[in-house]
């Protein structure tokens, strides 16, 4: 029987602190959806794919990403590497693609931390550690001298998250039809009562919601008093957001529960009492309209406060 190889002590200290910082690897995951909808830029752009940027914004990805985790986290500055974890100089390495990261001489001996995500229909990331040797890197390289990990060095990755789920981008969820047709309405307003009528279900980020309506102060677009929020409701759709009594409805109804900035619509049909699947709003019983339930006015949704926020 094998003995399995021992840690290396400095890759469990970085381990242990970065799930101290990120027990579930949500905020980290955030940061990689912020970044790469930093880049899309949809408010002003209208884009919303990783195929629509220039070849100099996707390898500007890395940079931002290298950014917007440390803003995150707090990392001090390395002396020679990018952050100092746990007292322990990490070099940052984010790929386009799963097992691209390109490894500078400097690196050598020092503990490298690769990121990678996917937005897709199915976003994925991945985060490991890994200590940079000789043995694990490719001969060759570019002109900066820089390696690729070998069979060796990818298999030698500690991954604490191995394409865990990215937080989706609902218009990559969509069919292509479907998302044409949302963003070839002439206003923001109707843009963004479609996506709504069209996501059912579906978790709305609010960069989507900033790429759809493509105008300031966006989220205005989904809320009461001329929002998707109000405009659905006759149709019998509600739009629930980032708050503890949203989140309670949604919980009750078996729906995702939005996270900070997100949304999602459903439609509701009447319920004759309380059970599984049944969230009372306002005193009365709602369910998940089914395609034969005819459509019946939604109930008016809590009043909501910014205290009341996730």
């Amino acid at each position: 029987m094998s003995v399995p190889e021992p840690i290396d002590p400095e890759i469990a200290a970085v381990e242990m602190e970065l799930r101290s910082l990120d027990p579930d690897g949500t905020k980290t995951a955030r940061v990689l959806r912020d970044t790469i909808d930093q880049l899309y830029d949809g408010q002003r752009t209208g884009r919303y794919k990783w195929e629509q940027l220039y070849k100099t914004e996707k390898t500007h990805c890395g940079t931002l990403v290298e950014i917007n985790l440390q803003r995150e986290f707090k990392f001090a500055d390395g002396e020679e590497m990018d952050f100092r974890i746990a007292d322990i100089e990490v070099d940052c390495k984010y790929s386009q693609k799963n097992g691209g990261w390109m490894i500078p001489p400097e690196a050598h001996g020092h503990i490298c931390m690769l990121l990678w995500a996917k937005d897709s229909a199915t976003p994925v990331w991945s985060l490991g550690l890994v200590r940079i040797s000789p043995d694990v890197l490719n001969t060759g390289g570019n002109r900066d001298a820089k390696l690729t990990l070998n069979t060796a060095g990818r298999s030698s990755i500690r991954w604490l998250w191995d394409r865990a789920s990215l937080p989706p981008n609902v218009l990559l969820q969509l069919d292509n039809d479907i998302v044409e047709k949302i963003m070839s309405l002439k206003h923001g307003t109707q843009r963004t009562n479609e996506l709504f009528r069209q996501a059912l279900g579906m978790i709305v980020g609010r960069s989507v919601v900033a790429t759809v309506a493509q105008q300031d102060d966006y989220m205005k677009r989904v809320r009461e008093n001329g929002g998707a929020r109000s405009s659905l409701k006759p149709e019998g759709v509600v739009v629930l957001g980032q708050y503890k009594s949203h989140a309670i409805i949604a919980t009750a109804l078996g729906i995702p529960v939005p996270g900070p900035g997100d949304s999602i619509s459903v439609r509701l049909a009447p319920a004759q009492a309380p059970g599984p699947g049944v969230a009372e709003i306002g005193g009365s019983y709602w369910q998940i309209a089914g395609s034969d339930d005819p459509i019946v006015p939604a109930p008016d949704l809590p009043k909501i406060h910014n205290s009341t926020k996730l």
